[in-house]
């Protein structure tokens, strides 16, 4: 499948997707907490949230007392976080940028990607400059969580085509499997006027193995690997997969 290096520039858009929709901003709270659970930051700590999109869980570590930076590409997404931020009258340091080129240097307590945030370039080169870049700007002995798609669960339990009923639209995904990731096609279908929306992107897949690989030849050291929000242990039935590793 052919698809622009730079596909990410249009697809994260408020008018078409948004990370932080109602269920999602709902369970930002408790997947916050599991976060800084494993962390164990002290308040005042600094933490930096890469791709923070609109900003729902960096909210609610502001609200703990953090020194949060908020990173993203998305005007349109940090924008939102700066409101929700307002809103909540908790600070937020928002910066818009490319993931691969982050310029800090040992700046940070720790640091976060969630919701599935990484993985998206075509090269996997870009993923290991991404990576590198968070273990500089890492202080020694700093904390990186990262929550992703679990690879080994969604290659046992692919499917090609699903539709679903959003209520407004009918939404259509389609895939296809190149043996390094997924090819997803989207296509949103309104049942009142409007025009049809079709977008694609990528998302590299990675199990335990290949993401402690990617993080060690960073310079990052895992640490643990859960299955959930809840802590459970990574399994084949892991539908996520979340790794704590630390600055080696």
């Amino acid at each position: 499948m052919k698809l622009s290096p730079d596909w990410h520039k249009s697809f994260f858009k408020n008018s078409f997707y948004n990370p932080a929709s109602a269920p999602a901003v709902a369970k930002a709270p408790a997947e916050a907490a599991f976060v800084l659970k494993q962390l164990k930051l002290k308040k005042g700590s600094a933490l930096l949230d890469l791709c923070c999109g609109p900003g729902r869980h960096a909210v609610e570590f502001a609200k703990k007392g953090l020194a949060v930076t908020g990173y993203d590409f998305s005007g349109e997404y940090l924008e939102e976080a700066a409101a929700r931020a307002k809103k909540k009258k908790v600070a937020l340091r928002l910066m818009r940028g490319d993931m691969r080129r982050l310029k800090f240097q040992s700046e940070f307590d720790a640091a976060v990607n969630l919701f599935t945030s990484f993985g998206y370039f075509l090269k996997f080169s870009d993923d290991l400059k991404t990576l590198k870049g968070i273990a500089r700007a890492l202080k020694p002995n700093g904390l990186f969580l990262i929550d992703i798609v679990h690879g080994d669960f969604l290659r046992a339990n692919f499917r090609g085509r699903d539709w679903y009923d959003m209520g407004d639209y009918y939404h259509l995904e389609e895939r296809t499997d190149d043996g390094d990731g997924i090819f997803n096609t989207w296509t949103r279908i309104p049942k009142r006027g409007g025009g049809i929306q079709k977008k694609s992107f990528f998302n590299r897949l990675y199990n335990r193995a290949r993401l402690t690989a990617a993080l060690r030849k960073a310079g990052l050291e895992p640490v643990k690997f859960r299955g959930d929000f809840k802590g459970r242990p990574l399994s084949a039935r892991s539908i996520r997969m979340i790794c704590l590793a630390r600055k080696a």
